[in-house]
């Protein structure tokens, strides 16, 4: 087991081992890019650490210390010496890059002999003097998880004693006395000293960035991402250079294109005079990039030569860390830029036209979720805002929701269906499960690389950052316009926020859908030459129809018969064949819905000409047409009460109460619904087909190419779609009568039911078509009621690892993937060319388009806005199997000998 390793002796490839960052640090130093010296602690120990109950690997630190010395000779400085002493950071650095979820120390190495060596060595005390204070604050919140607010109230209290604003307006004196104040809060709340060893110091911050991989925003961050546990965090230990050692020192952040458009040009901030973390954390409001060309111009020259250098050796857009110190440049950090959906998709098409990359790695770099993200809304252009503040545009997209000022509140409001937007002063890793619960971030400082912004676009969110217009109290935020208070915004109250223009709206306003974007049309019809599986759309409208057509759908995979009796028109009509007590009566009340039928399908037909509708006939049971059991008992009784109360109106009531309380079924979802009410009340599916035909027939003759596919369901047995399917054929050859059929039809079925799964055979013999329904499929198969499971137990399940994830979001590939795995196979044996896709909610899921392309599936049916991101993901997972992807045990066995040479 390799478990440290000098950044000189790796490189890129040894990525699983060393993590991101370590892996690209030892690939800048081996390039000949000015990194400051350092080694890489392996994901090996990390996950020896966890394996062995949070124990280090025995005789791991003669071999750290070991490292330190060659560190030492490289450096010409010694750690813990009390002359030019060796100050180091000890950084997280995963597999996976997860900002801002893992922990970091800065200037380890400093006592309160060593802070004097440092001042004498640069003859700056005040600036050694801030360094330690930093440590001390950053070794106790991280090494003995003390809150960061008893150092920041003693901060803030001094810097109010001296009359300053800024760190950097801090005397000598100054820090000296905070540092002693700090040094009591370790003592008081950790109950034990601040260590005076810097070895002591070195091995408990390398435990305590080990431990960070398993805190609790890190936990939240790998589910959001799926990023597996046992991947673990390496720990780089990388010799200091300091920003904040005067004017002429500095750090930033930059982007080697725009994240947030994809445009070719150098983005990012920094400051002067200034640690990395006063940047990314959002303590400061920092400059634009542009501006050090005019501060230090001949830095900004190396730093646009490096970022070039290194944009060109990934083939990627890199965000790069740097420090500046003395005039000096160094690259602390690169790593492929988090960006926005936008940039992703122009980036790709932009290195494609500059033959940087081939069109499938293009496919293959676009994260399917990205494209949900590009479908953003934005504020109407019609529509006047009432603009209370601007700040900077840090994520995309527009939101509204009601003003909140925590993330625990976030949480809960948006549990409780609220929409609020989370406004903070900055947001710290800590608050990332309120970012995920809010509609939209707004704070008040830092900057559109600070952690708010790169979460808010890693998770598509639309965020505002340094809006410094507003002024946060405990429960509200004031707007002030010079000098003066223009509004107040309390909890609760309304807001929108435009993530493109950093526009802060009071109130909600007006937004518009998006619209596909050339380049995205580029790289879909780079997608459609790739992939083998069709994108179908669900969709019950023509007006859905139409917009999934633009979208790119291949067809309706799912009509849900049963939307079209919602409408306020239709549900007397509905609800009087329901309740008639004779046949003729709810005869008449099917007479009158067959037209209304007849022309929804004629909708359907013209919005898709030429392609497939599969058109489920009705499903769910018939008291989700009729008022609720309760509401109707209540009403009995108030008529009853009420001296002047309306007898025929009472009549009514009761009758109508009878009716649900006959209809009424314990468990309604295993009831009488799909094939079993066309069974036992055939008149209503012979209505649906007869206006199925009609609506063909009438729309073949205006020269629309029709190709209805008439799909049963819940069907369990064999014998249920042969009468079925008699059933459609009569309704065919009635409307039909002597005239030739001018359109194709299929009839097939819906497997969503276990049973049918398992006699797929039998049912096939029957069936053009199979389409799985993967919602109810998964529900009966693992016995999960969705509407209980999800706001119940499941999520329990997903954070303790019980299910690797929610399994209505990404198939149960296990469960019910075999199931279709069997059904499929089972179904060809009888009809070889019997059509199958998926129709669920899976099917604009990632993951499970790759299981529905590897079980050759003809099709995925999705929503409307996941039909690009369909599109994409099937081209990857032909992509994928085309090319395969080397193991993990391969990628493993390939850095080992990487190192080995």
């Amino acid at each position: 087991m390799l478990r440290v390793v000098p950044f000189e002796m790796g490189n890129a490839s040894m990525k699983q081992l060393l993590g991101g960052k370590g892996a690209n640090l030892a690939e800048m130093t081996r390039v000949g890019l000015p990194v400051p010296p350092g080694f890489t602690i392996t994901t090996d120990v990390c996950r020896a650490y966890y394996a062995a109950g949070g124990t280090m690997p025995e005789g791991l630190f003669p071999e750290v210390q070991e490292a330190m010395r060659r560190l030492e000779q490289a450096k010409g400085e010694r750690f813990g010496d009390t002359e030019r002493p060796l100050l180091v950071s000890v950084r997280s650095g995963s597999v996976t890059s997860m900002p801002g979820m893992m922990d970091t120390i800065l200037n380890l190495g400093l006592n309160d002999e060593t802070v004097e060596g440092l001042a004498r060595s640069t003859g700056d005390a005040r600036f050694a003097y801030d360094c330690y204070r930093r440590l001390i604050q950053m070794f106790g919140n991280v090494v003995f998880d003390l809150e960061g607010y008893h150092f920041e109230f003693l901060l803030q209290r001094m810097k109010q004693r001296l009359g300053v604003e800024s760190d950097h307006q801090v005397t000598a004196e100054g820090w000296l006395s905070l540092i002693g104040e700090y040094q009591g809060i370790i003592l008081k709340y950790a109950g034990r000293a601040f260590p005076q060893q810097v070895d002591e110091q070195l091995e408990l911050a390398v435990e305590a960035v080990f431990r960070s991989w398993n805190n609790h925003r890190a936990q939240i961050y790998r589910n959001i991402h799926r990023i597996p546990d046992e991947q673990g965090t390496a720990v780089n230990i990388q010799s200091m250079v300091f920003g904040n050692m005067g004017a002429d020192c500095g750090t930033g952040v930059v982007f080697t294109r725009n994240p947030s458009t994809g445009e070719r040009t150098l983005y990012g901030e920094f400051l002067m005079n200034a640690q990395g973390e006063d940047v990314v954390a959002g303590v400061r409001t920092p400059k634009p990039i542009v501006k050090l060309q005019e501060e230090q111009p001949e830095v900004y020259g190396q730093l646009i030569a490096a970022a070039q250098k290194l944009e060109a050796h990934y083939r990627d857009m890199q965000d790069i860390e740097f420090t500046v110190e003395r005039g000096k440049l160094y690259l602390l950090q690169t790593r492929s830029g988090k960006r926005t959906a936008q940039a992703a998709v122009r980036l790709a098409v932009a290195f494609v036209g500059e033959g940087v990359i081939t069109r499938e790695e293009a496919i293959q770099r676009i994260e399917p979720f990205h494209l949900d993200q590009l479908l953003h809304r934005a504020i109407d252009p019609s529509c006047r805002p009432d603009v209370l503040a601007s700040g900077l545009p840090a994520s995309p997209g527009a939101a509204a929701g009601q003003a909140v000022f925590d993330a625990d509140t976030a949480e809960a409001w948006a549990r409780a269906g609220k929409k609020v937007i989370l406004v903070r002063s900055e947001t710290t890793p800590e608050d990332i499960h309120g970012v995920l619960a809010a509609e939209g971030v707004l704070t008040s400082r830092g900057g559109m690389t600070s952690h708010a912004a790169v979460v808010a676009r890693g998770m598509g969110k639309p965020c505002v950052c340094g809006c410094e217009a507003i002024r946060l109290g405990e429960r509200a935020f004031e707007v002030a316009q010079a000098d003066q208070v223009a509004a107040t915004i309390a909890e609760g109250e309304w807001i929108s926020i435009d993530g493109a223009t950093g526009r802060v709206i009071r109130g909600v306003v007006q937004l518009r859908e998006p619209e596909l974007t050339a380049e995205l049309e580029q790289l879909l019809s780079w997608a459609d030459g790739i992939r083998r599986l069709a994108v179908y759309t669900n969709a019950d409208t023509p007006e859905d129809a139409a917009k999934a057509r633009g979208f790119g759908a291949e067809g309706i995979g799912l009509c849900r018969t049963e939307h079209m009796f919602m409408s306020p028109d239709r549900i007397p009509v509905v609800r009087g064949m329901i309740l008639a007590e004779r046949p003729e009566e709810r005869a008449e009340a099917l007479r009158e819905l067959l037209p209304m039928q007849q022309s929804d399908f004629e909708g359907l037909f013209r919005a898709m000409d030429g392609l497939p509708v599969t058109i489920r006939l009705l499903d769910p049971p018939l008291h989700e047409f009729l008022p609720n059991l309760e509401e109707l008992a209540v009403l009995r009784s108030q008529l009853t009460l009420r001296q002047d109360a309306d007898e025929e109106e009472l009549q009514r009531v009761e009758r109508l109460l009878r009716k649900v309380r006959s209809l009424h079924e314990m468990n309604p979802m295993l009831g009488t619904r799909g094939c079993r009410l066309g069974l036992i009340h055939p008149e209503i599916y012979e209505m649906q087909a007869e206006a199925i035909f009609r609506a063909a027939l009438h729309c073949s003759e205006q020269g629309i190419d029709v190709r209805p596919d008439i799909m049963i369901p819940l069907i369990g047995h064999a014998s249920e779609l042969k009468l079925m399917r008699e059933l459609v054929d009569r309704a065919a050859s009635e409307a039909l009568g002597s005239r030739p059929c001018p359109f194709t039809y299929r009839v097939g079925t819906m497997i969503e039911v276990p049973r049918a799964a398992i006699t797929a055979a039998s049912i096939a013999r029957h069936a053009d078509f199979f389409s799985f329904g993967t919602n109810d499929l998964t529900q009966m198969t693992l016995g999960y009621s969705r509407d209980d499971a999800e706001g119940k137990f499941l999520s329990h399940y997903v954070e303790h690892k019980l299910l690797p994830a929610n399994p209505f979001q990404v198939l149960d590939q296990e469960g019910v993937g075999m199931l279709i795995r069997w059904a499929a196979g089972q179904g060809r044996a009888v009809k070889p060319q019997l059509k199958m896709g998926v129709c669920g909610e899976h099917g604009g899921d990632k993951e499970s388009i790759f299981f529905c392309h590897a079980e050759g599936l003809d099709y995925v049916s999705c929503s409307p806005y996941r039909v690009p991101l369909a599109r994409i993901a099937a081209a990857q997972a032909a992509l994928t199997m085309a090319y395969g992807e080397a193991t993990d045990h391969e990628a493993s066995a390939q850095q080992h000998s990487a190192y080995s040479a």
